[in-house]
């Protein structure tokens, strides 16, 4: 999830950053994220220096001990997006990233009375197939049956769309106003495009409608349970203000089929010592290689040329960094509404930039507790051991899809939702270097809350107080004594997320995921190749294609 801070990486000839002016090649603004970039230009014999406003490298992927004694995934908190020639060519295993896989990944208690003795229903998800149909029998024979076809077709559909997140899209602005040469260099990109309908084939008009027609459509022509749907739905909304019923929320449900881990596709998982520990390891890949990295530097603007290209960047303690290229892994706003220059920015361009849609339904709510929570639909062990279903993506207010379409019309209103979705996570269940023994962390990513209340009213303490008693509250139903265990908490509204990682409107991809900021038209339509408009300033973050919560 989430970006963060400012950050600037500097690709310099010689010496690295210190006082006053400072000569370089290059340099890499990302106010957000990882090494990733620096590591492979420092391989590429580019010298390179990385700039982190906060005091922590990593962005939005860091770990924080909020409560003493408790370490927390304080933003992004699951794995699985990260691109796999990632891992082998910057060797992260090397430089300490130790994974956690999760089987079986997602667990949906019932929110019901148990009968016969028996205990409320839930629908627990993971890599047997056979073990699914079981799960998934309970509520529906013919969902049972439905269910290996639906994820054989989703699969095909992730795997032609694949190596298009590793290409850079069609660069329209070259193919129409370029050179000879720089048109013919563009018709390249279209290769992507070509392999993923050969897939598809003749199934490309089903597939084209899972892109572009809501969520619930599409699960409705598979499926007739509703804690299924409700469930398989999760994961069109996520992070996103949307509903299941809204067109194009069905491009997202392939985010549960298109990451992977250890070479299993769909497959998310919790990193050792939090996410922070991946960004250790990125930047120990990357300073192995020379690449310098300054913690509480911020990046105040980009330093352009009379001539109209990138010369470097100011910092905010008014050190000149020079450099021929920069790399901003900021978001889109932030790179090109407030640290660049707008005289040298088309204005069509600023508008356009200006105009994107950052609107953001999350809640992160990091919780310190004393004992795992007791699921009613999956009573804890006398010995309080984790048990398989404490290691998923626990899907609360998930029963019925009407429950998160009701949960978005309540934000739409200015108010937080009366009955959050929330996704509870359990990193500790897994990861026990995480919290003291017998304790644990606990992740809540919550929806839907508006950036601004009803009445144009900002978030103040008592609210998010309110707002953090109420997803307890709905916890406590399915999980009796869960309030009882709380040792300490830490709450981040969508302006809390924005200001403390970056993210504009608190929104965790930069920039919505809806087709009209996808692939040719992310961040705006004419400029999706990385390249902006000023010469020497690149865009490397979740605002540019493909687009993925950092």
């Amino acid at each position: 999830m989430g970006t963060s801070s400012q950050r600037l990486q500097t690709l310099q000839e010689g010496r690295s950053p210190g006082a006053g002016k400072r000569r370089g090649t290059s340099s890499h603004v990302r106010p957000q994220r990882t090494s990733e970039e620096a590591a492979y230009l420092q391989r590429f014999g580019v010298n390179t220096a990385v700039f982190e406003r906060r005091h922590v490298i990593g962005g939005a992927a860091v770990t924080e001990e909020i409560v003493p004694g408790f370490k927390f995934s304080r933003a992004s908190y699951l794995l699985s997006l990260l691109r796999p020639q990632i891992y082998s060519e910057l060797e992260l295993k090397k430089h300490g990233l130790r994974l956690h896989l999760r089987n079986p990944y997602s667990f949906t208690p019932m929110l019901e009375e148990g009968t016969g003795g028996k205990v409320p229903r839930s629908l627990l998800l993971g890599t047997d197939m056979v073990e699914n149909q079981k799960q998934i029998a309970q509520f529906s024979k013919k969902d049972a049956q439905a269910f290996p076809k639906y994820e054989a077709f989703m699969d095909r559909l992730a795997l032609a769309i694949d190596p298009l997140l590793d290409s850079a899209p069609l660069d329209l602005e070259a193919f129409q106003r370029g050179s000879l040469l720089q048109r013919l260099k563009s018709l390249s990109t279209l290769k992507p495009l070509w392999q993923a309908g050969c897939i598809l084939g003749a199934q490309l008009p089903q597939y084209y409608q899972v892109l572009t027609a809501p969520a619930a459509k599409v699960l409705d022509q598979w499926f007739e349970s509703e804690p299924l749907k409700a469930t398989l739905a999760t994961d069109a909304v996520i992070g996103a203000m949307t509903n299941p019923y809204i067109p194009g929320s069905g491009y997202v449900l392939l985010h549960h089929v298109m990451g992977s881990l250890e070479g299993v596709r769909g497959a998310w998982g919790y990193v050792q010592g939090g996410m922070g520990a991946l960004s250790d390891a990125i930047a120990s890949s990357a300073t192995a290689h020379g690449v310098s990295i300054f913690t509480e530097k911020t990046v105040a603007k980009v330093q352009v040329s009379s001539g109209g290209r990138v010369q470097g960047v100011v910092l905010q303690d008014g050190s000149e960094v020079r450099s021929k290229v920069v790399l901003s892994n900021a978001s889109p706003q932030i790179t090109f509404l407030k640290l660049t220059p707008q005289e040298w920015l088309p204005e069509e361009f600023v508008a356009r930039i200006a105009q994107l849609d950052t609107k953001s339904p999350v809640t992160k709510i990091n919780v310190a507790v004393n004992r795992l929570p007791d699921f009613l639909a999956a009573p804890n062990t006398p010995g309080g051991q984790p048990l398989p279903h404490h290691q998923c993506s626990i899907h609360l207010n998930c029963e019925d899809t009407l429950l998160v379409h009701q949960a978005f019309e309540d934000a739409l209103d200015g108010l937080p939702s009366k009955r959050p979705l929330i996704e509870l996570c359990i990193p500790s269940s897994l990861d026990p270097t995480l919290a003291p023994p017998g304790c644990h962390v606990v992740s809540l990513f919550t929806q839907y809350t508006p950036y601004t209340l009803a009445g144009g009213k900002a978030w103040d303490e008592q609210q998010r107080n309110a707002y953090a008693d109420r997803v307890f509250d709905c916890i406590e139903a399915y999980a009796p004594g869960f309030k009882g265990s709380v040792v300490g908490r830490d709450i981040l509204t969508p302006p809390d997320l924005e200001r403390v990682f970056g993210l504009p409107g608190g929104n965790v991809f930069h920039c919505a995921m809806s087709l009209d900021q996808l692939y040719f038209a992310r961040p705006v339509p004419l400029h999706s190749s990385y390249c902006s408009p000023l010469r020497g300033l690149y865009l490397c973050g979740s605002g540019a294609h493909p687009g993925e919560a950092e």
